[in-house]
């Protein structure tokens, strides 16, 4: 489990291509050494585990499953990539629960600097709509953040300079993908109403027998 909150920015180290899933060696950053074999740690978002490490490198294995739902198929040598280490009993919580299970690849399609800002737009596969609501928590790149303009398969996010300069969105460029992990808490919430919200299902037949049974409808 972690919460969206990056620790540091760490660099692939190595990239080794196998026929149905890949090896990556990262660097850590500033202040991002000394791992334990086993560990949890979310390299842009993507939850994965350390089977070996140096004091500053860690080394981790993308399934192909891991591969056919990031964009770590696309990834490449020397590239900065977002580091967190997983939750403890003590850590303060000061993004949102991220489970570091990516839903969806989403594209950078427009990146507007302001005063004070940096407002980032993105799109994503239609199918997420539902998951995506205004003002909600989204994680990008496991970055914890907030979105607005949810329109059709799209929405914007502000970017405060700290987080711009302390994550890798400083070498994003238009046209960039990015992993996409929807509000966890929003995903359950959806699963156990989805079928008491569609039409004439069995679910919501037998919510509905629930509620007469107890009296609160008739």
């Amino acid at each position: 489990m972690f919460s969206g909150i990056v620790s540091s920015i760490g660099i692939v180290n190595q990239i080794i291509r196998k026929n149905t899933g890949t090896v990556l060696t990262v660097q850590g950053g500033k202040g991002f050494f000394g791992f334990d074999s086993g560990e949890s740690i979310a390299v842009n978002g993507v939850c994965l585990t350390v089977r070996d490490s140096t004091n500053d490198t860690f080394t981790v294995d993308l399934s192909s499953e891991t591969l056919s739902r990031t964009c770590f198929e696309n990834i490449e040598d020397r590239m900065n990539v977002n580091l967190e280490r997983a939750l403890t009993p003590s850590d303060k919580i000061s993004g949102h629960f991220v489970s570091g299970h990516i839903d969806c690849v989403g594209k950078i399609t427009s990146i507007d600097h302001k005063p004070g800002e940096i407002v980032f737009r993105f799109e994503y596969p239609v199918a997420y709509t539902p998951f995506i609501i205004e003002k909600g928590s989204i994680a990008v790149d496991g970055i914890s953040l907030t979105t607005f303009s949810c329109l059709e398969n799209g929405f914007s996010v502000s970017i405060v300079p700290f987080t711009f300069s302390n994550t890798n969105l400083a070498s994003r460029e238009i046209g960039d993908l990015v992993n996409i992990e929807c509000d966890m808490i929003g995903k359950y919430i959806y699963k156990a109403c989805e079928t008491i919200l569609l039409p004439d299902s069995e679910g919501k037949t037998k919510f509905l027998d629930i509620l007469r049974r107890q009296n609160i409808l008739k």
